[in-house]
């Protein structure tokens, strides 16, 4: 356990036992003890990748040859394994007032760990699209298709128009990540909004609140009279949560759902 005070856990315990409907949102930082870096972080892909050249869809649209060189990195780090602040989050959700997690991670660790009601507010990595024709594709499926100029190569797609005839159809594969330049699809909108509806508490965790629309999530809960209790190494900036638990996640997520259980009688 991190440097923190008992008394910060069991406060926070006590709000997550007396809610009646809490919602978790979560950012890189829950993953970092995973394997996978933050994105902005001095090990993280952006250090090594220019985002206005790899991190938007007109970059991809331009050269997805190029693009294609960062993402399969990426593909990459997607085989790590949930961690045991996933699995604490999880818990709650399936034993407490925990109604689901609105997430900003693509990297599908939150499902992995047990959790079932959980909003991809950036999509999700581990499934792919072809920009043409519409056809989706597993990871598995993508790795395993043959690569010509490090594109993922996908000899029928269903898209003919303006091709000359005879020429392939080769599938423009993307996955199904929100890129910088993209909006939130309305589904992941429309499904946070949803999750937000009635929630008197917010755990925030492993965000450092930098990214727009997604940075608003906590002001929703504000300003319908909800409150914030925030795990994070260092403080999102303007957060001004009722109970911060500064401290790794695995950890301070541990701890917290073993305080709520005794706390609820099922320890």
């Amino acid at each position: 356990m991190t440097d923190l005070g008992d008394i910060d856990i069991t406060r926070a315990a006590s709000l997550l036992a007396s809610s009646r409907k809490a919602v978790a949102f979560t950012g890189a930082g829950v993953s970092t003890e995973s394997g996978i870096p933050d994105f902005r972080s001095s090990t993280g892909l952006w250090s090594r990748y220019n985002p206005a050249e790899y991190g938007t869809l007109g970059a991809f649209l331009r050269n997805p040859a190029k693009v294609w060189k960062m993402l399969w990195e990426l593909d990459g780090l997607l085989d790590a394994r949930p961690n045991a602040g996933h699995e604490a989050l999880a818990a709650l959700e399936r034993e407490g007032p925990l109604a689901g997690i609105i997430t900003q991670n693509i990297d599908g660790l939150h499902q992995a760990a047990g959790s079932v009601n959980v909003i991809e507010y950036h999509g999700n990595g581990h499934s792919m699209t072809c920009l043409e024709c519409g056809d989706r594709f597993t990871r598995e499926q993508v790795r395993a298709m043959p690569r010509g100029d490090g594109l993922p190569r996908y000899a029928a797609c269903k898209f003919k128009a303006g091709r000359p005839a005879g020429e392939p159809q080769r599938c423009i594969i993307k996955p199904d990540v929100i890129l910088f330049d993209e909006l939130i699809p309305a589904e992941a909108q429309t499904g946070a909004m949803g999750l937000l509806a009635g929630v008197d508490l917010l755990l925030v965790a492993g965000t450092s609140l930098e990214v727009f629309p997604a940075s608003e999530i906590p002001r929703v809960v504000r300003a319908a009279g909800g409150r914030v209790i925030e795990i994070n190494l260092e403080p999102a900036r303007g957060l001004r949560p009722d109970i911060l638990l500064q401290g790794n996640f695995t950890a301070v997520m541990a701890g917290l759902y073993r305080s709520w259980k005794n706390q609820a009688g099922r320890g």
